[in-house]
């Protein structure tokens, strides 16, 4: 259901307030570029300094924005299971094609009771779901046993698995086989993780290199594996480049200094060190981003 190279879009803020009109523009580059779904309100997108009023806006405006050209996935995890039930009827409501939802963080849950958050996530809303594992954003690691477990319920279609070990994709998908679709969760990791059976990425440098992105998973799915080695090669600098510090700090500067937002973040994120900066400008004039 979701392949490809989808989009974590950042959300653009301008005086402390989500810049409708920047996002917007974000999505029509996004979309004439190949970019095969957009996915708001991830860790990208500073959800978890959006309030839950502007965490609704988001998710409505990239619905009515992206106009069913592409799939929106709606980022609507939480350490609340209630509170990500809340999230993802909102998601369904406002039309979005499904919800990515992030393992709990900081309550460090067993692997029961990551079986239980998703079970009743499932239950309770009738929406296409994506399972979110990033062991180093959440301090919890979803087991493949785990991840086969939930593979059983109808409307959990998709993880997006950011452990950084292909061991642990290789045994999902061995376990699950056509039940679940993994897609890349580490930019790094979308080649080597369509090797043995990833179907595509949720991924940060497609916000400012959106083409090149799209066009390596397309070349790997058409078994073209010398174009796709060429692209990775390619973007390696970026993907190097856009985790100098915390994402989403150095793909806002870069989106700054391409002209297509203001760089602001929401504290405690904070603009990218100036060491960083000037690292990053030669990343990007290097690619020929700027």
């Amino acid at each position: 259901m979701f392949t490809g190279s989808l989009v974590a879009i950042v959300t653009p803020f301008q005086n402390g307030r989500v810049d409708e009109r920047a996002l917007g523009d974000l999505i029509e580059f996004q979309i004439a570029n190949g970019t095969d779904g957009i996915v708001p309100c991830g860790t990208s997108g500073e959800s978890a300094t959006l309030s839950y009023e502007e965490h609704h806006r988001v998710v409505a405006f990239c619905v009515e924005a992206v106009r069913r050209r592409v799939p929106v996935i709606a980022g609507t995890g939480s350490n609340s299971t209630d509170e990500a039930i809340a999230l993802t009827k909102h998601a369904k409501s406002a039309g979005a094609d499904g919800a990515l939802l992030i393992t709990p963080y900081y309550n460090k849950p067993t692997q029961e009771g990551l079986y239980r958050h998703y079970k009743a996530i499932a239950e309770a809303v009738d929406l296409p779901l994506v399972l979110y594992n990033i062991p180093g954003r959440t301090s919890v690691n979803m087991l493949p046993a785990t991840v086969a477990r939930l593979a059983s319920f109808r409307t959990i279609v998709a993880i997006k698995e950011g452990s950084g070990s292909l061991q642990q994709v290789s045994e999902i998908i061995q376990a699950c086989g056509d039940r679940i679709t993994v897609l890349s969760g580490d930019d790094p990791l979308t080649l080597p993780m369509m090797a043995v059976g990833a179907k595509g990425v949720i991924t940060v440098t497609a916000n400012i290199a959106p083409r090149d992105m799209a066009a390596l998973v397309d070349a790997f799915s058409a078994g073209d594996l010398q174009e796709a080695k060429r692209l990775h090669y390619k973007l390696y600098p970026l993907f190097t480049a856009l985790f100098y510090e915390t994402n989403p700090i150095p793909v806002k500067e870069a989106l700054g200094l391409m002209g297509k937002i203001q760089p602001e973040l929401r504290l405690p994120l904070c603009p990218l060190s100036s060491e960083n900066r000037d690292k990053l400008a030669r990343a990007l004039k290097d690619y020929g981003l700027i």
